[in-house]
């Protein structure tokens, strides 16, 4: 029996193919510019006034960098291994990490709350609904750092400006931009994908003398905490990515004027968030939040998972996956894209407006959005799309924006233009690691990454990793930190019960590991390349050489964990070299 569709699939394709064309820039991920010089004060902390302090200088056992969800979890890992001597170094006022900075209007989880945030069952805590709002996360990281006593010895506010390894001593000596220089036995660098701000590379942003800010750096002085200073006010918003998805029904809602500048539309889906119910929640039994996470990575990576625990838009998604090849079946696809291109259609009453928010590409090209108000804001009329067709802002001038030949004259420019996601270590965290004969990490990685399970290198005894390179991956980050910190955790546990000196990495394990994931990103390499450019597919050029290097272990994240898991299991720690004298 022959199946009616109600799409044509070649001429679907083609016009994916079209609008992933007219985005496809040959400076890839090149195109975006640093936060540097004039643009600098675009990285300032507007939340916690700078608190001066004496340097220190002292040595302690394991340093880690870092107060996001990947150190607070490395923190706690260790601490119930029973380490005292350990030290938090963070940038921002407070720990939470990109839950510290991002505290736009409407900023939330997108990731269902019981499995993203961590350490649940440990702190005792339940959220108080199913995709929680950014101050409850925040709060939730303090939690951790106070259950875990991750406070003592911390240095907040403070910058690691350098790392330097001592072959005499065997210890790593870390200075910062407090004049801090301490020593430790073991470093462990969190590289915060989702923590610098990135802006467009177009001409004029520092001309601009209207207010201008990051989504990043929220400044509620400027726009009031409820955004009530922004009535009388014109804004434009650059960006139509997860943050602005997020942020643009609260601007909407304040603002005299709201122009939202769109490069490529987001897919949107419904939200549909609740409160938690206190009966199912009471019904839980030990161990369901790492039995829930599985479950939902065994989905958002093809497995095989009999019910699904979570049951959300993700999952819907992630369903239609097929067991071979890990993407989605492309009919399938296709039908779920058509979706939602009619839930815009339904929801946006103006013609061209929703048909310039209807997203031409299939469903995981994306980060895909979840938001139940999102469309519906662009039926007010004090708001306007400005659709660049794929090309963004042509030039910023001192009182507005230039798309398409067309000025816009604004009062305010606010920037949801993501991350360095993609960017090298030193170039994303402002230091560089100098390992064993004076080698910096950033010269050893220059022509692409290499690590034994992407959380050690050869050359860098007794430090440690923790990114999304190299590394099984999920859709929910917090479970790949967690991964991290307990494998971490448990390497460093094994070198002090062998009283070793130093750990480091076998050349020819590293080398094997390396050829691991380029190989296994091959089954999800036709399906990048067909997707318009974002931080999934390297700014559209997957198959260049150092995008599938540093790229991700194609399995996903349950098959990574089971891995190394078994790998420890084992207890010949095969690949890692125990130095003892």
């Amino acid at each position: 029996m022959t199946v009616q569709l109600g799409f044509d699939p070649d001429v679907l394709r083609e016009k994916y193919r079209v609008e992933r064309d007219k985005r496809l820039r040959p400076e890839g991920s090149r195109q975006y510019q640093a936060l540097e010089g004039e643009l600098a004060h675009f990285i300032d902390d507007p939340h916690t006034p700078r608190i001066s302090r004496d340097a220190v200088h002292d040595q302690v056992d394991v340093v880690v960098i870092g107060g996001g969800f990947g150190g607070l979890l490395l923190g706690a890992r260790l601490r119930d291994l029973g380490y005292d001597g350990i030290r938090l170094v963070e940038q921002g006022g407070d720990f939470g990490g990109t839950w510290y900075w991002n505290r736009y209007p409407g900023a939330a989880c997108d990731t269902e709350a019981y499995i993203y945030l961590p350490l649940l069952e440990e702190t005792g805590y339940m959220p108080t609904e199913k995709y929680v709002k950014a101050p409850e996360i925040l709060e939730h990281c303090r939690r951790i750092a106070r259950h875990y006593r991750l406070y003592d010895d911390a240095l907040l506010q403070t910058r690691v400006s350098g790392v330097t390894w001592s072959e005499d001593t065997a210890l790593w000596t870390i200075e910062t931009d407090r004049g801090d220089v301490f020593t430790a036995r073991y470093v462990c660098m969190t590289a915060g994908a989702m923590q610098k701000p990135k802006l467009p590379g177009v001409p004029g942003i520092e001309s601009f003398v209207g207010h201008t800010f990051h989504t990043s750096r929220w400044d509620f002085a400027y726009t009031g905490e409820e955004l009530e200073r922004l009535a009388d006010r014109k804004v434009a918003i650059v960006g139509t990515g997860a943050t602005a998805v997020q942020a643009i029904p609260h601007l909407g809602a304040s603002a005299g004027h709201l122009y939202v500048v769109q490069r490529t539309p987001s897919a949107v889906n419904a939200r549909d968030n609740r409160p938690t119910d206190e009966v199912w929640a009471a019904s839980l039994h030990p161990g369901w939040q790492r039995e829930r996470m599985d479950n939902f990575s065994t989905f958002v990576a093809g497995g095989d998972a009999e019910t699904d625990l979570v049951n959300d838009g993700w999952t819907a998604i992630y369903r239609l996956r097929t067991l071979s090849g890990g993407v989605l079946d492309e009919i399938d696809d296709f039908a779920k894209m058509e979706e939602i291109r009619a839930r815009v259609e339904a929801v946006v009453r103006d013609p061209a407006t929703a048909e310039g928010l209807k997203p031409w590409f299939r469903a995981l090209c994306k980060r895909p959005c979840f938001n139940d108000d999102y469309l519906e804001t662009f039926n007010r009329p004090n708001v306007t799309l400005i659709d660049t067709d794929g090309q963004g802002i042509e030039r910023v001038t001192p009182t507005g924006i230039v798309v398409g030949g067309t000025e816009y004259d604004v009062d305010c420019l606010v920037f949801a233009s993501g991350f360095q996601v993609g960017a090298p270590f030193a170039k994303r965290l402002g230091y560089d690691v100098v390992g064993r004969g004076g080698r910096a990490l950033s010269e050893k990685f220059a022509t692409g990454i290499s690590t034994l399970y992407g959380m050690q290198t050869n050359g860098f005894p007794n430090f440690f990793i923790v990114a999304l390179n190299q590394v099984g991956v999920s859709s929910n980050f917090a479970h790949v930190l967690d991964v991290q910190s307990r494998h971490i955790s448990q390497v460093i546990a094994e070198a002090d019960r062998r009283k070793a000196r130093a750990v480091d990495v076998v050349v020819a394990d590293e080398e094997a590991w390396v050829r691991t994931v380029f190989e296994s990103s091959r089954a999800n390499l036709e399906f990048l390349e067909s997707c318009t450019p974002g931080y999934y597919n390297n700014e559209g050029q997957p198959n260049a050489t150092t995008s599938r290097r540093n790229g991700a272990y194609g399995p996903g994240i349950v098959a990574f964990d089971h891995l190394i898991s078994d790998w420890r299991a084992q207890g010949s720690w095969s690949g890692l070299s125990f130095e003892t004298a």
